[in-house]
């Protein structure tokens, strides 16, 4: 059997390239479901609503996967393959079974590591020093189907998650550009996952982005190259004033022999320092107090040296 009837589901850059790539190389797209835009969002990426119509293809944007028009439409049509592609909802298992083939959802990581949501936001800040893309079977639990195929990106000492997640689009493609002739053809591997050797992840919220100035210097940096615009960004909260942290940078080992007990952080004319709980230290490169940079408020306001606690 050769060949192969398409549904995608599709959000995000990846969505947008996946579809790019199926398209570029034949495959029949019947209908293409993703989400619509949120007007409270800020939108980096390019749309899937936009891009298939320009293909001419059939675009819809139900509430939910749980929509039962969707599912009489998807049973009607009787794919031979779903892809998900960054759709942001969970396709339960009725819809799953409308692909006679199989359906495959792409996974922003090396699985069976960072498994769950934010995949790329997650391994930046763990400080992993890779990621990938995942094509791989869906079933019923989420990332934890048989694997199609893998690339790796490595992530780079400074990276943010925006350029790990640039990385990952291009992984993404290459993975679907080898695994569709295979898919396809019907001589695709499907290799079990070992569950015990990943992790799983939960979502991100703009909380998490508050940093612990009792953490490592290390751990503090990786957080903020993790939450970096276009996410919501790193800050801390110093009498009422919300001071946010978008890029830093380690410096060499401080001299101290003893780490401080609270971080601080350090004006020196337009250079800012912070001073770790574990007596290492990190350049400020980019940070906003309001419309102000770090160190324009704490010139502002007569600070030279102010304490980071929590």
């Amino acid at each position: 059997m050769k060949g192969g009837r398409c549904v995608i589901f599709a959000y995000s850059e990846v969505g947008v390239r996946c579809l790019k790539v199926l398209q570029s190389m034949g495959a029949e797209i019947e209908l293409v479901v993703t989400h619509r835009d949120d007007p409270n969002e800020h939108r980096w990426y390019g749309s899937v609503a936009e891009t298939a119509a320009g293909f001419g293809t059939p675009v819809i944007e139900p509430d939910s996967a749980a929509d039962p028009a969707l599912l009489q439409r998807l049973q009607a049509l009787r794919p031979d393959f779903i892809f998900s592609f960054y759709y942001r909802h969970m396709i339960g298992t009725q819809l799953l079974a409308t692909a006679r083939r199989g359906a495959l959802n792409m996974h922003g990581s090396l699985l069976p590591k960072f498994r769950g949501r934010a995949p790329v936001n997650w391994a930046v800040a763990k400080g992993a020093t890779e990621t990938g893309a995942t094509l791989h079977y869906m079933v019923e639990k989420p990332d934890a189907g048989e694997i199609v195929g893998q690339q790796a990106v490595p992530i780079l000492a400074d990276d943010s998650a925006r350029e790990v997640f640039d990385k990952v689009v291009v992984a993404a493609e290459i993975v679907l550009w080898t695994a569709w002739p295979k898919l396809s053809a019907g001589t695709a591997p499907r290799i079990a996952q070992d569950l015990t050797a990943g992790s799983y992840f939960g979502r991100r919220t703009p909380e998490d982005g508050r940093i612990d100035w009792r953490a490592s210097a290390k751990e503090i940096h990786d957080l903020v190259r993790a939450v970096a615009p276009p996410y919501p960004g790193a800050f801390t909260d110093v009498d009422g004033v919300r001071l946010f942290v978008h890029r830093t940078q380690r410096r060499p080992s401080a001299s101290r022999a003893t780490p401080p007990t609270i971080a601080c952080l350090q004006r020196h004319g337009d250079e800012v320092i912070v001073q770790c709980a574990d007596g290492q230290q990190l350049s400020v490169l980019e940070g906003k107090v309001g419309d102000e940079t770090i160190a324009a408020w704490m010139r502002r306001s007569g600070l030279d040296r102010l304490e980071l606690r929590g």
